[in-house]
């Protein structure tokens, strides 16, 4: 309890953080770019298992260059995750292109198989599929990719919420193309901010690189020839990712054990909810633990979430899906069953998962939910 508040995931920091930030201070790197940003890099693209990675100012900047290295331009269809936040889809826009978003299915709550393969029936000229791993459990990542690698679009993989974790033994960022980090204030480790593309495509990475830094050409004045961004993560930022990579084995255990806690407890407690589920030849970074209510019961959500509100315990909603938004209404929506997301957005909610949390105050949250069910 932090303030008097159980919080929903902050940030967890540590000493090494800090001593990478002096090292920054004491060199005077603390403009964009230097040392720590070139370790970053290489430290979290070894760690994912890819061969090259392009530091950046946020996940949504990376997902923005991914969308652009994919070549999407104005009218292009994109096939998009549903159940997210709008950051995995928004980019799309950015070049002017046309989300599709694709339903999920109840065993990862990720993007259907099925789906995806419905809406390739109707775009068969889609250019690119943007794939989500929501609140850290790894979608059906091969199946995904080998469907949209033979339609001939390419696969982008939006790890945002999702470091740390693994998909038959291989960790997610690795899937697609281009693949997105994030390091917003709440997630697994955190740089206050940034963002981290990756790619085995070498040229690819100093592509976005290039964009990231104005576009600025070899010059010894300022030369533009293309349209740039002020994207680059900053050497400062990225001593906080240093030392927070040391740690993300270590949170991804704490949030396990989070995870399995509310899982023995809502059942100790008989309570009518189950809990986010993963594929068993997964391993989630279970960066928020989630739950849903079950059909028949009355209770809902939004009851349990104002009641732990007013007792100083933070929780959330599940993501609005994309296909109810009102900016995205005139946007195409494809599902081949019961739409999953709408009822996984209706029943479900985000619990409490900070890993300062501690064991005795898990235990009351769990008591308060189970109140509302008296």
């Amino acid at each position: 309890m932090i303030n008097g508040k159980i919080w929903l995931s902050s940030p967890t920091m540590h000493e090494e953080e800090q001593a990478y930030i002096k090292k920054a201070f004491d060199t005077n790197w603390v403009a964009p770019l230097g040392p720590n940003v070139t370790e970053f890099e290489d430290v979290t693209a070894k760690y994912v298992g890819v061969a090259h990675a392009a530091a950046l100012s946020a996940g949504t900047a990376a997902l923005h260059l991914a969308v652009k290295l994919a070549g999407i331009k104005p009218g292009d269809k994109v096939l998009c995750s549903d159940l997210t936040f709008s950051a995995t889809v928004n980019p799309v826009s950015y070049e002017g292109g046309e989300q599709v978003f694709i339903d999920s299915e109840r065993d990862t709550w990720n993007m259907d198989p099925q789906a995806l393969e419905k809406a390739f029936v109707t775009y068969p000229n889609a250019k690119a599929v943007i794939v989500a791993n929501l609140y850290g459990t790894p979608a059906k990542l091969d199946e995904l990719k080998e469907i949209t690698e033979a339609h001939g679009a390419v696969f982008i993989e939006d790890a945002a919420e999702s470091l740390g974790a693994s998909y038959k033994g291989k960790m997610t960022g690795s899937f697609g193309k281009y693949n997105a980090l994030s390091y917003n204030g709440n997630k697994i480790i955190t740089t206050s901010g940034g963002g981290m593309l990756l790619s085995d495509d070498e040229e690819a990475i100093k592509k976005a690189r290039f964009w990231a830094t104005q576009s600025r050409e070899p010059f010894p004045w300022y030369e533009h020839k293309e349209l740039g961004y002020n994207y680059r993560m900053s050497n400062i930022v990225a001593g906080i990712g240093l030392g927070q990579m040391e740690h993300l084995n270590e949170h991804v255990a704490l949030k396990e054990a989070i995870y399995q806690r509310y899982e023995d407890g809502f059942k100790k407690r008989n309570l009518p909810i189950s809990m986010n589920p993963y594929l068993q030849d997964s391993k989630p970074n279970f960066w928020l633990s989630c739950c849903l209510i079950d059909k028949t019961c009355p209770v809902k959500p939004m009851t349990i979430l104002e009641y732990l509100k007013k007792r100083n315990i933070e929780g959330r909603p599940i993501w609005k899906p994309m296909h109810m938004q009102l900016f995205y209404k005139d946007r195409d929506f494809i599902t081949v069953r019961d739409n999953v997301g709408e009822d996984i957005f209706a029943r479900g909610m985000c619990l409490p998962s900070d890993i300062k949390m501690t064991v005795a105050e898990q235990e009351m949250v769990m008591d308060k939910i189970a109140e509302c069910f008296a």
